[in-house]
């Protein structure tokens, strides 16, 4: 059980990240998911906390916790043979999950979900969840209408996470309690079980008058999959007065692929005054992938005074593929900000304008200062292959340090028809084996780079 509760607190780390609403909050500030996960907006690490409260945790409780912080690379390569706890703990994720835990173990955690400590709660909801549903479903739902609120918004949490089918009505009379947390957490299981007889009364709790639980609402109604949710959503994009409810509407028209939503998505983009919501409805609007969203796209690129909005804004466009979108890409280029220069590269390679004439700002990234944006102006010139742009690709590989954009470079430059003589010599006899590689890898054939190097940009944002 010491091993299993270990594994637990590496799981809690992620919680935030998985969407799971916090439960652990026992009157606390902490449980509250503030987590955006836009760059830069989380609060910091408060280092001295965690290592006042790693002094003196049992080693396997400290091994589990120091692997969540590494992130993913459960047992893989990328680790150090010799750690200070390795030694403490051998299994991997993978044999975690495919545990069925023993009865007496399950009936603990069980017992743990009604805890006054909201850490043994959170520890015993989280590896319930990692069971199946026919062993722990009934006794979750038997839970869902105790006295003990913090019990009951802990055991709709547990049903969404071993996505229970038996919970689905339970959970529909629970999104009329009274208590905040219960209403939340059932919307949220029942967007993560998506049965469809729950989408009704999830629409229902758009007017809620917690922002919490509006929130919820939306997030599970995007993950079900009904275009009949389409008309509500846009009124909660367009008329919400919480900013987090509005961008996972935005989420939700998006995921949805919602085509009658592109005026309102793009009305969004132009006006609302909170840039995440902004964001999202640009990302929306790339997710759908219907050229109406062209002209509210590019307006934004034009004027949005966020640079996130904008590269998203770009990273949509290169979504549609439109090859009039071309112009607004190549301008795109001489943005003020990294990211959205190289997102603009990028979009102009998805363009796939094979022969087409490479825009001037697409040739002018190859001497950007950031080795991404240099990457991905090469990546992109290589799917066009314009024979005329060979010198600006000859001049920039003179120049490059960095590898990766040097390969990206020898693959522009293969793909855009360079043969001679003396530049495939001056190659195949370079001292770096990179560059002889990559050479060799452009004169195997016009595909033998595909997808490599591939530089796609970040993928976000998402509630």
């Amino acid at each position: 059980m010491q091993r299993v509760i270990g594994y637990a607190i590496a799981t809690i780390a992620f919680s935030s990240l998985s969407g799971a609403p916090a439960v652990a909050r026992g009157g606390s500030a902490t449980g509250d998911r503030d987590f955006d996960q836009r760059e830069g907006s989380g609060a910091p690490m408060d280092v001295a906390a965690l290592l006042t409260a790693a002094r003196g945790a049992p080693p396997i409780i400290c091994a589990f916790a120091s692997r969540a912080v590494r992130g993913y690379g459960w047992g893989d390569w990328r680790d150090a043979p010799a750690t200070p706890l390795s030694s403490v703990l051998s299994m991997t994720r993978d044999d975690f999950d495919s545990q069925q835990l023993p009865a007496a173990d399950v009936q603990r955690l069980l017992a743990g979900i009604s805890s006054d400590d909201a850490c043994v709660r959170e520890i015993s909801v989280r590896l319930i969840g990692t069971q199946k549903p026919e062993v722990v479903g009934a006794e979750l739902v038997s839970r869902l209408t105790a006295t003990d609120p913090n019990l009951r918004s802990v055991a709709a949490l547990g049903l969404g996470l071993v996505d229970a089918q038996n919970g689905v009505d339970p959970l529909v009379r629970a999104l009329r309690d009274p208590v905040t947390d219960v209403r939340a957490n059932s919307a949220w299981a029942l967007g993560r079980i998506e049965n469809g007889r729950a989408l009704s009364p999830l629409v229902n709790l758009f007017s809620d008058d917690a922002e919490r639980v509006r929130e919820a609402a939306v997030v599970a109604v995007g993950h079900m999959e009904s275009t009949s949710t389409v008309p509500a959503l846009i009124r909660v994009v367009r008329q919400d007065n919480s900013p987090r409810v509005r961008r996972v509407a935005a989420w939700a028209l998006g995921q949805l692929e919602a085509r009658d939503a592109i005026d309102a998505l793009g009305g969004v983009l132009a006006h609302d005054a909170d840039a995440g919501v902004r964001e999202m409805a640009a990302w929306a609007l790339g997710s759908i992938e219907d050229r109406r969203s062209v002209a509210p796209l590019a307006a934004a690129i034009r004027s949005d005074a966020d640079d996130r909005v904008r590269e998203v804004a770009v990273w949509s466009l290169g979504q549609l593929e439109d090859r009039s979108s071309i112009d607004i890409l190549g301008a795109a280029t001489a943005d003020r900000s990294p990211r959205v220069r190289g997102t603009a590269a990028w979009a102009i390679g998805q363009l796939d304008e094979n022969g087409a004439k490479a825009p001037p700002g697409l040739l002018r990234l190859l001497s950007d200062e950031s080795a991404d944006t240099r990457l991905k102006a090469a990546w992109a010139l290589g799917q066009i292959e314009d024979a005329g742009a060979l010198p600006a690709i000859r001049d920039a590989l003179r120049s490059e340090k960095n590898d990766r954009v040097r390969r990206g470079l020898i693959r522009a430059l293969m793909k855009s028809g360079e043969r001679s003589e003396a530049a495939l010599t001056e190659l195949l006899n370079s001292s770096d084996p990179q560059v002889r590689e990559a050479a060799v890898r452009g004169l195997a054939g016009k595909n033998s780079f595909d997808p490599w190097p591939w530089p796609w940009p970040r993928p976000r944002p998402f509630p």
